[in-house]
């Protein structure tokens, strides 16, 4: 086993379910902290927590060699007052919480991965944003994500590694963009969103949970781009998910039909319209390998087993 202990907070989500189901194979004991206890219960302990106060859950930390933070109100909301404030404390609360479970521990996590994102950076169009030589954006999510990663990084764990991940656009089959996407194009809608230039970062589920294996058991710390290299427009993207798909035209979406449509469902076009040109340059120089760089190679995958 390549790992003794592995705990996972908010781990019955989309992105939760997925990095258990990788690591199961690898660790002797997996712990997922949750609110409640899912119905489609995977061979894992499952431990309750609310997320704010101590209490039994903290001992499940003791022992771990990775722990992996997840927690987080979805963004996938119109930003009104009342969930900006879920969505930041969503994230604050639990960093605050696990962080002081941390500190007082015996033998606490060798290394505890927190998640965060990679639209930090400007929306770019001239050039790609790496940890290094990024420019910080501007607007509510850039105010998230600092909020988020300062509760991160404000404390001193000597014998913790603290990884903030700042994660692009997941492609996976079951959840995420990816099957949203693949619906536009398979009702004839899947041209490009906005102007098309946007560009995309993303990754594919497999490789991000082989950059969170790769992390937890290297020697990096700090901020780390979980981002695959191979960037694309959004043009160019939804091209290439419509002919791996075998139509060869799709209507396209302009902003203001994006607006509309996002009032109607509840969302933000953001999510759609802000160029993510974001490079994994710290993987990439400490010898990270993706298993899908390109947009093609991550499309052809997912269509794989769905076609």
């Amino acid at each position: 086993m390549k790992y003794d202990k592995i705990v996972i907070a908010g781990g019955t989500g989309y992105l939760g379910v997925l990095l258990s189901k990788y690591f199961l194979s690898m660790t002797r004991e997996m712990v997922v902290l949750c609110r409640k206890i899912p119905s489609d219960k995977l061979p894992v302990t499952y431990v309750l927590w609310d997320g704010k106060d101590n209490g039994a859950w903290t001992q499940a930390l003791e022992n771990t060699d990775l722990l992996i933070n997840l927690c987080g109100k979805n963004v996938n909301c119109r930003y009104t007052t009342a969930n900006k404030k879920q969505i930041v404390e969503s994230r604050t609360r639990t960093t605050h919480a696990l962080a002081q479970a941390v500190l007082p521990l015996a033998h606490p996590p060798k290394c505890w991965i927190n998640a965060s994102s990679a639209t930090w950076y400007r929306s770019a169009h001239d050039r790609p944003q790496s940890e290094a030589n990024g420019d910080e954006g501007y607007g509510f999510s850039i105010e998230v994500i600092n909020a988020w990663e300062q509760a991160f990084f404000q404390y001193d764990l000597p014998h913790t590694r603290q990884i903030a991940l700042r994660t692009g656009i997941v492609l996976g089959r079951s959840d995420g963009a990816f099957p949203r996407m693949l619906n536009l194009v398979k009702c004839g809608l899947g041209g490009y969103q906005g102007n098309g230039r946007q560009m995309m970062s993303w990754i594919h589920e497999h490789d991000l949970a082989r950059i969170a294996d790769w992390l937890g058991t290297g020697n990096g710390t700090g901020v780390f781009n979980a981002t695959a290299p191979g960037a694309v427009s959004n043009r160019d993207f939804m091209k290439t998910l419509r002919h791996a798909y075998g139509i060869s035209i799709g209507l396209n979406a302009p902003q203001w039909l994006l607006e509309l449509g996002a009032k109607l469902i509840g969302t933000e076009t953001e999510l759609l319209l802000k160029s993510r040109w974001v490079l994994p340059e710290r993987l990439q120089q400490q010898g990270f390998r993706f298993h899908y760089a390109t947009a093609g190679d991550a499309i052809d995958d997912l269509l794989s087993l769905r076609c």
